[in-house]
């Protein structure tokens, strides 16, 4: 079976290796913030995240006329807004300093597409993770490692954002960005 990640995203990358599956990495060239304009009177982040991941799936699926094409995206939510990624240092500040103390959502969604039968199967994954409160400068040292820059909600479970996370309920590497469970379930029932 041919896998294709419809992704250059290095932690998807690294969590797909991780699991063992051969795969080739080939990003789709949708306009996300198009992708979400269109999708965002949805109000349901869910199917947001489901719509956008199918989009990245079917525009890497036209270029093959066989394989398994994965595509994945990652929404950040904090009292019904959506937290993308920061558009600056100040910004990843500001989206810090909200998170901090508080309770936010991780969604990612994810669609599989055979580029063969054109069969799909999207689906979503959420997690609540938990900040701990956030010192201003606690906050400023984060945003200047530049860790947070390509990363919606500005911080990352897997690297040194860790240590903001008090608790998480739910999948944690759907934080990272690829709900690994729940993705390898659903990729099994197209090899079944």
């Amino acid at each position: 079976m041919k896998y294709i990640l419809a992704s250059a995203s290095l932690r998807r990358i690294k969590l797909l290796k991780q699991i063992g599956i051969s795969f080739k990495s080939i990003p789709s060239a949708i306009n996300e913030k198009y992708v979400f304009r269109k999708l965002a009177y949805l109000c349901d982040y869910n199917k947001i995240a489901k719509n956008i991941a199918l989009a990245k799936a079917l525009d890497v699926a036209k270029k093959f006329d066989t394989g398994i094409i994965i595509g994945v995206d990652t929404i950040v939510v904090l009292k019904g807004k959506i937290l993308g990624k920061p558009k600056s240092f100040k910004d990843a500040v500001s989206i810090l300093g909200k998170l901090s103390g508080k309770i936010h959502k991780v969604i990612t969604g994810f669609a599989i597409v055979d580029a063969k039968t054109g069969r799909k199967l999207i689906d979503s994954v959420a997690t609540l993770v938990t900040f701990k409160e956030l010192g201003k400068q606690e906050i400023i040292d984060y945003v200047k490692t530049k860790e947070p820059m390509d990363k919606a909600g500005a911080y990352g479970i897997q690297g040194k954002g860790a240590v903001f996370v008090k608790k998480i309920n739910g999948c944690y590497f759907n934080v990272v960005g690829l709900p690994l469970a729940k993705l390898t379930e659903d990729l099994n029932k197209f090899v079944q």
